[in-house]
């Protein structure tokens, strides 16, 4: 995920490109638009060729829906396909619709290591074996200042690290992504490769921290992350590694991709928090995909009931 170093078009105000394509709507909502953009709440708008959906894969069986859902529309097919941060496929949101079609999911194995008492490869079925898969409708929000909702699925994180049986000395667990120069030609230069990420054990134990193998109800699409990826819907989007290739246990807190690149803007934590901008731009709005207008944005993305007690006595805009 993350953010373009350009500083002439943030995308927080790029207006979705489907909807500025789709002529019937862009002027069905011209009124509303005509008048924010007098406000100044919508920026400049990008004229892109439109990005190819990616196509549907393999139906996951025996989905079961999640009592941990929110109560909204998910966004299409096409948003979620065709709209994404994956700069091992590049830096533009179309760029990984178009480049990770090649991306060699199967077979795939996932290293364990650390603290912890079971190690080594640990194939993907095995990883499978036994959960229950669940359809978990979230709301994703990218620290761009855009926003989905979500149908992702997947399972409780909490499953495969009980698995891993840690010790007493794991008090962090650090995740890296697949990488290949090979199969990733087209990645931007603007991060060092692999990408990491990493949670405290107790964000990764939470019952809403999921690992994702599916949307709407189908094998992850590649540029979504395919096979195996984080969802944490409390936090800003780089943090939802895609690709999971190592899970490593550890007592020290790990030093993410972003927060070793860009510390000033790019913290450990990632909670999202309207009341902390980042140094380029506001976090007290965002725009959802496939909408014109902006909504304010939710202390940890609407979950506060959930999680906020994990963060008790902490100062949150020092942890960022």
């Amino acid at each position: 995920m993350l953010i373009k170093r350009a500083a002439d078009i943030r995308y927080s105000e790029v207006t979705d490109k489907k909807a500025y394509l789709n002529r019937r709507e862009f002027l069905g909502a011209t009124a509303a638009t005509t008048a924010a953009v007098a406000a100044g709440v919508l920026g400049t708008e990008a004229f892109v060729q439109a990005a190819t959906p990616a196509p549907h894969g393999r139906k996951l069986e025996n989905v079961k829906k999640s009592p941990l859902s929110v109560d909204e529309r998910p966004n299409k097919w096409e948003d979620i396909t065709t709209y994404n941060n994956y700069y091992e496929f590049g830096i533009d949101k179309d760029s990984p619709s178009m480049f990770a079609r090649n991306l060699k999911t199967e077979p795939w194995t996932v290293t364990i290591d650390g603290e912890c008492a079971t190690k080594g490869s640990m194939p993907l079925e095995d990883i499978l074996k036994g959960e229950t898969l669940e359809e978990r409708i979230y709301r994703h929000r990218c620290v761009e200042a855009w926003s989905m909702v979500i149908p992702w699925v997947g399972f409780p994180l909490a499953n495969l690290i009980k698995k891993c049986e840690p010790t007493s000395k794991a008090k962090y667990i650090e995740f890296t992504t697949f990488f290949d120069t090979k199969q990733m030609s087209a990645r931007t230069s603007a991060i060092r490769y692999p990408y990491v990420e990493g949670l405290r054990l107790d964000e990764a134990m939470h019952p809403l921290t999921i690992l994702v193998v599916g949307l709407y109800g189908e094998v992850v699409p590649n540029q979504d992350g395919a096979p195996l990826r984080l969802a944490v819907p409390w936090k800003y989007g780089f943090k939802h590694v895609k690709s999971i290739s190592k899970i490593r246990f550890v007592e020290k807190q790990p030093l993410n991709t972003w927060q070793d690149q860009a510390p000033s803007e790019y913290g450990f934590y990632a909670n999202v928090n309207p009341a902390v901008d980042h140094p380029r731009w506001s976090q007290a709005t965002e725009r959802r995909i496939g909408e014109f207008l902006r909504r304010k944005t939710m202390m940890f993305n609407g979950y506060g009931d959930q999680v906020a007690s994990l963060y008790a006595g902490m100062d949150l805009k020092r942890n960022y």
